[in-house]
């Protein structure tokens, strides 16, 4: 049985370039459409090979920019013929209010003011879901997927929380939103972020209640380190290596994650060149092996086998060597400002 490839792309608007005090068309270059290589790159790249992917999309920035950017990024996938489902990073929830590096420090210069009236200082902004309750968790996933549907994108069906922040609250949070697929469970950064309860190794999709609990692929590097499978933070020989010890194990899934932004410059400015190959040579090379690796929506996920055995697959250290020299050339060679 084939093992199918869970292509996943986190599609956001960054808070770094919001700090910056970039408008929400300066923060759409950077973060959506950085570089030439953003949304659109990777969409016509899929297409070009005849690929599915799942695009998770954080419609939280509406509240502070209006619904007309997450409106044209949803129309963007749509139209290429692939999914979109719900992402979220909270701390939109609180940039209305506290937008920009200016609006911060003014915020910090407030707080120390009520410090020395001996008033009770602000809660400050919360990044990550698990610094929400259950029931504050839930809502402010119906805002979400309220937004997406504004948005124009269909009733989501499966969520994944920004910086894979989940926990046991968030997957009840899910359920009771009436959503059927999580993807947040990233063994690579357990105890935190991800504090979901699984064991840091589950690679496989898991049965969590009455959701499916689709995690990230990992590898093992070793000494009881484990690295997720991302684009920008793996080689295309792991991620290739991977994906045939998914399905040596009989594995029904392998999921991997790329980021709107990732085939960029930090600053949004240029193609980072080797990422950038490395996603067309992943995308060349599923074409060639879809037979046995086709790429799956999350809405195709909700009969998939669950539970079944499955470990992330082991790095020799002269792989990882290699990788890491591959990286330490990319900084230097897109990073470095001379």
């Amino acid at each position: 049985m084939a093992t199918g490839v869970f292509l996943t792309i986190d599609t956001e608007f960054t808070w770094r370039a919001h700090r910056d005090g970039a408008s929400w068309l300066d923060n759409y270059a950077r973060s959506i459409e950085p570089g030439g290589v953003g949304i659109a790159y990777q969409l016509a790249t899929l297409a070009k090979h005849g690929l599915k992917a799942c695009f998770f999309v954080d419609p939280l920035p509406a509240l502070l920019f209006g619904i007309e950017p997450i409106r044209r990024i949803v129309g963007s996938i749509q139209e290429a013929g692939q999914e979109v489902q719900l992402h979220a990073h909270p701390m939109w929830l609180q940039a209305d209010r506290r937008g920009g590096r200016r609006a911060e420090q003014r915020a910090d210069q407030r707080a120390d003011q009520r410090a020395e009236q001996g008033v009770a200082p602000q809660q400050p902004i919360r990044f990550e879901m698990t610094q929400f309750p259950e029931d504050e968790q839930r809502g402010l996933i119906l805002r979400a997927a309220e937004l997406l549907r504004q948005a124009g994108a269909p009733d989501p069906s499966a969520f994944r929380a920004g910086s894979f922040a989940a926990n046991a609250d968030t997957l009840r949070a899910v359920r009771r939103a009436g959503l059927r697929i999580d993807s947040s469970h990233n063994g690579s950064l357990m105890p935190w972020p991800c504090e979901t309860g699984f064991p840091a190794s589950a690679v496989a999709p898991l049965s969590a209640g009455p959701i499916v609990e689709v995690p990230v692929g990992l590898l093992d590097e070793g000494g009881g380190r484990l690295r997720h499978l991302q684009i920008g933070a793996v080689s295309l020989a792991e991620m290739r290596a991977a994906l045939i010890h998914a399905e040596a194990e009989g594995s029904p899934l392998a999921t991997l994650v790329g980021h709107s932004f990732e085939l960029a410059t930090r600053d949004g400015e240029r193609a980072n060149d080797i990422v950038r190959h490395r996603f067309d040579g992943l995308c060349g090379w599923l074409a060639t092996m879809r037979d046995r690796f086709p790429t799956r929506f999350a809405a195709e996920l909700i009969d998939v086998r669950l539970d079944v055995p499955a470990t992330p697959c082991p790095i020799s250290y002269a792989t990882k060597l290699g990788r890491v020299a591959v990286q330490g050339w990319s900084n230097l060679r897109y990073e470095r400002r001379l």
